[in-house]
């Protein structure tokens, strides 16, 4: 845990901070009271997240979009994401396999969908800390929804809070081939349900 010396009005003090917070206008870090109830980092997501949060693909990239404006820096929107990651269900450590892994990726992901037409759920995890974080925002959109929604909805969250400018092109890459993935497997659900109607 690393410890730094802040000065607080006429006060310093020792705190073992590991993340910065930022300032309400978003220009600077404030270091003397942690964030308020409508930070980002406050909010009502826990650890072993069940998807969907928002009712809507729409509400939950609207508010991804929101929660990631409030940073003033990558730096601390790289903290935010990792952040994220940490509270993605817990994956099966059986289905850690080739089987189930991500090609695509420079990470090591792997990826289980269950479900129908009607609802899709996914499963993942990574063993990199921002790649988790990824999942976390992906899963956020398309976890739990329908596939007609799956296959309607574009991810602009990732244009929305400048994603794609801020990773490497591998990072780029493995963020591409899990949307591919999910919309993929939202096609196939389709496809099968219409079979059966046939």
């Amino acid at each position: 845990m690393r410890v730094r010396y802040v000065r607080c009005g006429a006060n310093v003090a020792a705190t073992p901070d590991p993340l910065p917070y930022p300032s309400p206008d978003g220009r600077g870090e404030s270091e003397c009271q942690p964030p308020g109830a409508d930070h980002p980092r406050q909010n009502n997501i826990n650890v072993n997240t069940t998807f969907p949060i928002e009712p809507t693909p729409a509400e939950a990239q609207d508010t991804i979009r929101d929660e990631f404006a409030f940073f003033g820096d990558w730096s601390e929107r790289y903290q935010y994401l990792i952040d994220l990651g940490r509270k993605l269900p817990e994956f099966p450590d059986d289905r850690k396999n080739d089987t189930h892994r991500l090609l695509g990726c420079q990470s090591m992901v792997w990826i289980v969908a269950s479900g129908d037409a009607d609802r899709l759920d996914f499963a993942a995890a990574s063993d990199s800390a921002i790649v988790s974080g990824l999942i976390f925002l992906a899963l956020r959109v398309y976890s739990g929804r329908s596939a007609e929604d799956i296959v309607a909805t574009d991810a602009r969250y990732i244009a929305d809070i400048g994603l794609a400018k801020h990773l490497s092109p591998t990072r780029n890459n493995g963020l591409a081939a899990l949307l591919a993935f999910i919309k993929a497997t939202a096609q196939d659900a389709l496809r099968a349900r219409a079979s059966r109607t046939h």
